[in-house]
């Protein structure tokens, strides 16, 4: 990528876009940028920073969450680590349809309080049925019912993402342990990326989130959990915050069924490869070409 500015990507994307449909893409965006600070419109892509310039950036954001939310926090930036790709499998006869999973990401990912926001949304679905577009992810009686399964629906971190390629600014792409991340200092707000994912996977920002300073999650890096701007898209990212240090994603570390499977695809003595090789597994919408890393299967 050559070195570009914010303000120069968004002159690619105009001259690349009619008039009419930039101005429409860009409408969430005018107000957000009207309490941009400088340094953050003319930052520099992720990939394009130095060291120094990174831990500057940080620590900006760290000052930054300080003054808005009155919390100090620590943004990190972990990197993937060598012979890691990951995968992430899912047994739908023991998920009971709780939500913990999607709480436990509300609060990890320090999502907006107002909007109860979670990159996790757990469809109830009648036996026999596998179009989660058919589910209903609204149910509100206790759980399980007879005659219901229920799938939980995430970012799947596509191989072959369709997000990544429609972003006009390269905002968006795949890191070598399969993770699809998102520089939101880059974001322009254009949220081609929610309409291209098949799976409704990625959430916008309309407003400036809302979390108690008491509520919020310190541990954070740049690229996963820290505090979303307003007018941005957002996605898991398998709490790369985490994951990538060795530890598991919040969502299966609070599942009450056991349920959820993470590991290394490239490890052949890891809990995820013995999953594959030994159940029946599926991905959603196969047709498509997207070559998930998510796995579902059912015991029986």
């Amino acid at each position: 990528m050559p070195n570009q500015t914010r303000r120069r990507a968004l002159k690619v994307v105009g001259a690349t876009l009619g008039a009419a449909a930039f101005a429409k893409a860009m409408e969430p965006l005018s107000e957000w940028e009207e309490g941009m600070n400088v340094d953050a419109f003319l930052q520099k892509h992720y990939k394009e920073l130095s060291d120094e310039e990174l831990q500057e950036v940080i620590a900006r954001l760290e000052q930054e969450t300080l003054e808005k939310y009155g919390r100090d926090v620590q943004i990190r930036d972990v990197r993937p680590q060598e012979g890691v790709e990951f995968g992430y499998a899912l047994n739908l006869s023991l998920c009971i349809g709780c939500r913990a999973c999607a709480d436990a990401c509300h609060h990890e990912n320090n999502h907006d309080r107002k909007t109860n926001n979670s990159y996790i949304r757990v469809f109830e679905m009648t036996q026999g049925s596998l179009d989660f577009e058919n589910g209903d992810p609204n149910y509100d009686h206790p759980v399980p019912q007879p005659g219901k399964f229920y799938l939980p629906v995430q970012c799947q971190q596509c191989d072959n993402a369709p997000c990544v390629r429609v972003c006009p600014v390269q905002a968006t792409w795949k890191e070598r342990d399969g993770v699809v991340v998102v520089d939101y200092n880059w974001c322009i707000g254009c949220r081609y990326c929610e309409a291209a994912c098949p799976y409704h996977a990625r959430r916008f920002n309309w407003s400036a989130p809302e979390v108690p300073a008491e509520e919020i999650n310190p541990d954070q890096a740049y690229l996963s959990n820290r505090i979303r701007p307003q007018g941005v898209v957002e996605k898991c990212t398998f709490c790369l915050h985490r994951t990538r240090e060795g530890r598991l994603p919040a969502c299966l570390e609070a599942c009450p069924t056991g349920a959820r499977v993470f590991g290394n695809l490239l490890d052949p003595d890891s809990e995820i490869r013995w999953v594959l090789a030994n159940k029946r597994i599926f991905v959603l919408k196969e047709e498509l070409g997207t070559r998930p890393r998510f796995f579902y299967f059912f015991d029986k």
